[in-house]
């Protein structure tokens, strides 16, 4: 009986806080060339998984394949902030010309990195500038435009110089606290049913 209510505390609780750990936040990107601005036809197409953790001052790129561009890869970095979330441009937030070892001179290829943001060489200077004068404002205004749907990352290339495909940061759903209500009311349920059978 005891295992039981230990088990079901502990998911209660690792449920719990993965909603309230909310400064890691994970975001899917979905490229292609339509997206871009202004729209054109490649055929290009990528997916990138990005990790940004406000508490352990990081950025992680942990998946970002692409392939099928028209032309080779010149650049590729993450944007913030637009106007209006979903669409428009913005001043590119990260490293320039491009992100630490991303390939270039190719039409497909996967990168994966992790940035500490509290270092002024992760950032495109004039980001740096715009939001306030250091890293960690730098930080703090690329975690708030992508929450809210201002980021979007893109790959350069030779025949789009200003952008062959990309793809705006998406957070990945997170539980809501109502289906926390509901597991927690499922695991008391069952803490219930299996105490009534030990009981007889």
């Amino acid at each position: 009986m005891r295992n039981v209510l230990r088990i079901c505390a502990l998911l209660l609780l690792v449920f719990s806080a993965q909603t309230v750990w909310a400064s890691v936040v994970t975001y899917d990107v979905i490229l292609n060339g339509p997206s871009e601005s202004p729209a054109n036809a490649s055929p290009g197409t990528g997916f990138a998984e990005i990790v940004i953790d406000t508490t352990a001052n990081t950025l992680n790129i942990v998946s970002f394949t692409f392939s099928g561009l028209l032309g080779t890869t010149t650049a590729s970095h993450i944007h913030c902030c637009t106007a209006v979330p979903g669409t428009g441009t913005a001043g590119v937030a990260t490293q320039v010309p491009f992100f630490t070892g991303f390939p270039l001179g190719v039409t497909s290829g996967s990168y994966s990195m992790s940035f500490d943001m509290t270092q002024a060489a992760s950032w495109n200077p004039a980001f740096i500038t715009a939001s306030g004068g250091t890293a960690a404002d730098a930080e703090s205004a690329l975690a708030a435009g992508a929450a809210a749907g201002e980021a979007y990352l893109n790959i350069h290339s030779t025949v789009f110089p200003g952008g062959e495909i990309r793809g705006f940061l998406v957070p990945v759903a997170t539980p809501e606290p109502g289906t926390l209500l509901l597991l927690g009311t499922g695991l008391l349920g069952l803490v219930r049913a299996t105490r009534r059978k030990w009981l007889g």
